[in-house]
């Protein structure tokens, strides 16, 4: 990143230097974004951050062996289904910022559906990647729809999470049983699994082996293709025809945080406007939760997107989540490729 541009978002930042102390942050954004929001926020206020980071499945499930003794203060990013999993199992904290009026009602709904337990910080369509290059010189069409994916000619070439592992791959299963209805959508991925050369553990691996040229697509957050091909990469991103769902990325403080005034001090900063824009900045090209934040022209028109109704209370509880993932491994998981 450009020492001025960086210099511009040290400039921007609204939060003076107030304090010192430190804040324990499990961040599950891709670790560019991660990093600059770390450096960025401990410049600008003297609190030392530590950061840890980690994909939202594992997030939680650290959380989750954490409990009794936590040691993470704010957990920021990754799809909201663990965040509201999270809530609804007591790891994290109620807390009404007094900036929600200026985000989103997609965001606010988060924290109502949570009990004010966690917010949205960032939207993003699920779809697929794709090579271009590849898909030229292999002679494939580009994949438009769901059923598309399932081109015989495409075995071993389609690259997705595991859901177990992955937020990205989990709204994926989510997505396909509120599109198709759950025995249609288990049939579908029963035929998907044919074609899936591998299942990464995280949500951003897919895209970055598309980028790379180790599979020609895949199934993630088309907010992480213009990064990609930002870095050179030959990526294209498409939302699929029939319908397909967004990720809400939340952010949660953790109960029982030991630096509880550090933990809702960062909180208000990561809902500024210049807090959120750095996304674009670490080419990260999610919708920010704040209305006043700038949306950098890359960011997906969502008006252009066809979107299911996607059930964010139904689909990020955690006996919900918990059962499709377990009929995901026992019934496409272990079946041959």
């Amino acid at each position: 990143m450009k020492k001025q541009a960086f210099a511009a978002l040290l400039a921007l930042s609204s939060v003076g230097a107030w304090a010192d102390g430190q804040v324990n942050i499990i961040c599950s954004v891709q670790a560019e974004w991660c990093n600059m929001i770390a450096t960025v926020y401990a410049r600008t206020t003297g609190v030392k951050v530590n950061l840890s980071m980690k994909g939202s499945g594992e997030a939680l499930a650290q959380l989750i062996a954490e409990k009794e003794n936590p040691k993470t203060d704010v957990w920021f990013g990754g799809t909201g289904d663990p965040h509201l999993q999270a809530a609804e199992q007591g790891l994290s904290l109620e807390y009404k910022s007094p900036s929600l009026s200026q985000l989103h009602a997609w965001a606010q709904q988060q924290a109502q559906q949570s009990g004010f337990k966690t917010v949205g910080i960032y939207s993003g369509p699920l779809g697929f990647g794709y090579n271009t290059e590849l898909i030229a010189k292999k002679k494939l069409a580009v994949p438009k729809s769901w059923a598309d994916l399932l081109n015989p000619a495409l075995k071993g070439e389609v690259q997705v999470a595991n859901p177990a592992s992955s937020g990205t791959a989990y709204t994926m299963v989510a997505t396909l049983v509120q599109l198709m209805g759950e025995d249609k959508a288990f049939e579908y991925l029963k035929q998907l699994h044919k074609n899936v050369g591998q299942y990464s553990r995280s949500g951003t691996g897919p895209i970055k082996a598309v980028a790379r040229g180790e599979s020609v697509v895949s199934i993630s957050f088309v907010h992480d293709g213009p990064g990609e091909k930002i870095n050179g990469f030959p990526v294209e991103t498409i939302t699929p025809s029939e319908g397909t769902g967004a990720e809400i990325g939340s952010m949660s403080i953790i109960k029982g945080a030991r630096n509880l005034d550090n933990a809702k001090k960062f909180y208000e900063w990561a809902l500024t406007p210049a807090a959120q824009e750095m996304a674009a900045a670490a080419k990260q090209f999610q919708l920010p939760s704040n209305k006043g934040a700038k949306n950098d022209p890359r960011i997906p028109d969502f008006k252009k997107i066809k979107f299911i109704n996607y059930d964010y209370a139904k689909y990020g509880a955690s006996a919900e989540r918990r059962r499709l993932i377990a009929k995901w491994e026992k019934d496409v998981n272990s079946l041959p490729r």
